[in-house]
């Protein structure tokens, strides 16, 4: 079974710090551009960050543009995404998903595998 599983999500104060990590079970990431997607209450999902599957091209969401970093290791295959300098409306749950392309997608019809979600809460 194609499997993704995210973990590292938690409750943090305003300007604090969290990594993110998905990992993946059943198949290799190699040939998979994975994506961030987050959704807040009553909110859609929407595009966070995104990495090909080479990791050579990157691309992130402007509201979090500078504070939030993708990263991958296809030899451990799992994806991270490094968060910094969080703030209230980072508050969401996270999602990583998995595109068969090379190529990085920004909506969520182009992403085939998804895991359950991390829930990230930012508050004091």
């Amino acid at each position: 079974q194609l499997q993704l599983v995210e973990s590292g999500g938690g409750l943090v104060q305003p300007g604090g710090s969290l990594r993110l990590s998905c990992a993946a079970s059943g198949f290799t990431l190699d040939y998979y551009a994975i994506g961030w997607f987050r959704q807040a209450p009553g909110k859609e999902r929407g595009g966070v960050s995104c990495i090909t599957s080479s990791g050579g091209n990157t691309n992130y969401a402007d509201s979090v543009k500078g504070r939030f970093t993708i990263s991958r290791d296809n030899a451990n295959n799992t994806v991270y995404l490094q968060m910094s300098s969080l703030k209230p409306e980072d508050t969401a749950v996270y999602y990583c998903g998995a595109r068969g392309n090379y190529y990085c997608s920004d909506y969520v019809t182009d992403f085939s595998y998804w895991g359950q979600g991390t829930q990230v809460t930012v508050s004091s």
